[in-house]
Formats: C-alpha cells, sequence, structure tokens
C-alpha cells in the first residue's frame, strides 16, 4: 500500500490468446521486484498493431484462459478496456489513472514490447503518464537498447536495485530488470493446441476489476460505460 492508503498495482497488457506461464512468472518477479500489491491482466479486445487474426479466440475465453493461469495469485485479469471502450493503451491509461487517483499504477511490459514501442500512439505521453519497468526477454534486448524510443528514454532510466521506490520517481521514468526467462509464448502454444478455447467454457464470467459480467459467445467486445455516480 501507499502512503495514501492506495494499493501499489502493475498493468501487464496483451491479447493473453492464451495466457501461460510466462505471463505468471512475469508477473510474480514484478509483484516481488516491485513491491507491488497485485498486477493487473489488461485482457485487450483487440491490438491495433497487429491485424485482426483468425485465430484469435473471443474475450471470454481469453479472460477466461486469463483467470485460470492466475489462480493462487495476486494477479488480476480484466477487460476493463472493452468496459471503457478503449483502443489504445495511452487512453486506458489516462482513464485508469481518473478511475482509481487513491491507487498507483506501474506500466509492465516486456523488451519486445519496447523494440517497437516507439509505434505506439503518443508513447512519450504513456511514459509521462506511468513509470515504465521493462522485464528482458531472450532475443529482444538488443533491439529493444538500440530502439528509437529507448533512444529517448534512457536518459529516464532508474536503478533496478531502487525499484521498490518507483511510487517516488519523478515522471517519465524507467527501470529495465532480469529475472531467470520462460520461453513460453502463445503463438507456439496455439500452433501446439489450435483448439485450446475449445475446451475453455467460460460459461458468463464476472470483471473482477469492473465488476461486470463477459458473456461467452462475445469475440470484440466493447460494453457502454457504467452509468455517472
Amino acid at each position: 500500500m501507499t502512503r495514501g492508503g492506495g494499493r501499489r498495482i502493475g498493468l501487464l497488457g496483451g491479447s493473453f490468446n492464451p495466457a501461460h506461464t510466462a505471463h505468471r512468472r512475469i508477473s510474480l518477479f514484478a509483484i516481488e521486484a516491485l513491491g507491488l500489491d497485485e498486477v493487473w491482466w489488461l485482457v485487450s479486445p483487440g491490438n491495433p498493431l497487429k491485424a485482426a487474426a483468425s485465430d484469435m479466440a473471443s474475450l471470454a475465453d481469453r479472460l477466461a484462459s486469463a483467470e485460470r493461469m492466475a489462480r493462487r495469485a495476486p494477479i488480476v485479469p480484466t477487460a476493463i478496456e472493452a468496459s471503457l471502450g478503449t483502443r489504445y493503451t495511452v487512453d486506458t491509461l489516462r482513464k485508469i489513472v481518473r478511475r482509481y487517483p487513491r491507487d498507483r499504477f506501474i506500466w509492465i511490459m516486456g523488451a519486445d514490447n519496447l523494440a517497437q514501442f516507439a509505434l505506439w500512439k503518443d508513447w512519450r505521453t504513456i511514459a509521462a503518464t506511468l513509470p515504465i519497468a521493462v522485464i528482458a526477454r531472450p532475443g529482444y534486448d538488443a533491439a529493444a537498447r538500440s530502439g528509437v524510443a529507448m533512444g529517448w528514454l534512457g536518459r529516464f532510466g532508474r536503478s533496478a536495485s531502487g525499484a521498490k521506490r518507483w511510487t517516488r520517481w519523478s515522471l517519465p521514468a524507467l527501470v529495465l530488470m532480469h529475472t531467470v526467462p520462460d520461453p513460453t509464448s502463445a503463438t507456439a502454444r496455439r500452433a501446439a493446441d489450435p483448439d485450446w478455447h475449445r475446451r475453455i467454457n467460460p460459461r458468463a464470467l464476472r470483471d473482477r476489476v469492473t465488476r461486470r459480467l463477459v458473456p461467452p459467445e462475445v469475440h470484440c467486445l466493447l460494453l457502454p460505460p457504467p452509468p455517472a455516480t
């Protein structure tokens, strides 16, 4: 918890198609290294940088997959982007920060995402909105360090030894962290088991963050925003 009583929350975005052990390992590592209360997995309705894929399971199936992988851990899968009606990370983060003003958030991503971060919409604004923790990923670290985004973000680097003090950092702030790599990938999982989602049978899941039901038949869901209170 922060001094004001709010939670310290890491945000990890992705399609989770399906969720796998690398997602869990990275999240548990981040919880320990950053002193987090929990990590939210932002199960995306769709990635603007990826073409619509025929092997993309429904949002409900992917959320159910994430819930199974997150069992017995301080990890909270959520389809909050569908509820917020946002498509881009920059818009999602702005709305989350406004909706949960007492909590403190840090953006978590792998080195593969840092390598292409300069392609994200308003990526400098993202860096000015939340601190960023980058987890090393085999095969991507060199590209991440030599990429356009790192050329700008590198001047805002922080030491991993002080990562638990991230709530005190001025923004932008970037910390690079290393843990035992997990080679698991969603692409490999789908190749080995293309029908994984047919065995999920999620029924109607209730999103643990938004408290909304996510119908099982929905593929790319945009829920209306909740009524003003």
